[in-house]
């Protein structure tokens, strides 16, 4: 089996070495070729060995994530380049997007996404943080033929049952007495599960939910 070969980009250098390391133990189809500091070093070394996949923070010194996405992506096209982040800048998501990038993770993706994300980009997936979906739905049109409705979908499986049941009802602008009266639960009950759904989704309110679930067609799955 050929492993996913991976360039690895961020000038914090225990957080790319953690990165590295975590990578390759827990998945054995991954294979680290490189570690760059900056993004000059990043395109010297693309140059002696052509990775698959480009994982690359946004803000380093000299040449930052944006800029690098924009060389690489001119001079090799067929390398797929995520964004992994701590920065969920509107203009750096925008700039990396159109520059190419083929994802935007936040730092904050635990370990097993994160792989996951790294096979599905491999396959010609585009992976998007939650947080990332909802910011590109701020706008209509163009910016739903960006969003991966089937990674919107994953993201919504991280809830139980119930959780998925109260964010639809959710998504139809029913408040919290509504839903209590709905699914004879209480209301106290009902603000629990919501509290849930925004962590497990790294979301932060009804508007974002809202929009993650509609990019996900939740809506399919109780209608």
């Amino acid at each position: 089996m050929d492993k996913i070969k991976i360039l690895l980009v961020d000038d914090q250098i225990l957080f790319i070495e953690s990165l590295k390391a975590v990578l390759e133990t827990l998945a054995d189809d991954i294979k680290i070729i490189n570690i760059a500091h900056t993004g000059l070093e990043a395109v010297k070394l693309v140059k002696k060995q052509i990775p698959d996949i480009i994982l690359l923070d946004v803000r380093m010194p000299g040449m930052d994530g944006v800029e690098t996405v924009k060389v690489l992506h001119k001079k090799y096209p067929q390398i797929k380049i995520m964004m992994l982040t701590t920065f969920d800048d509107d203009e750096y998501v925008h700039k990396a997007l159109g520059y190419g990038a083929a994802g935007y993770l936040l730092k904050d993706v635990p370990p097993v996404d994160l792989i996951n994300s790294i096979r599905a980009l491999n396959h010609g997936t585009i992976q998007m943080s939650p947080q990332i979906m909802v910011k590109l739905m701020d706008t209509s049109g163009e910016s739903s033929t960006v969003i991966d409705t089937k990674h919107a979908s994953r993201e919504i499986e991280k809830l139980s049952k119930r959780e998925q049941e109260i964010l639809f009802l959710v998504a139809l602008n029913m408040e919290n007495s509504e839903i209590s009266d709905k699914i004879f639960i209480a209301e106290q009950t009902v603000k629990n599960h919501i509290s849930s759904i925004y962590s497990k989704l790294g979301i932060h309110d009804r508007a974002a939910a809202i929009k993650l679930a509609k990019v996900s067609n939740l809506e399919e799955r109780f209608n």
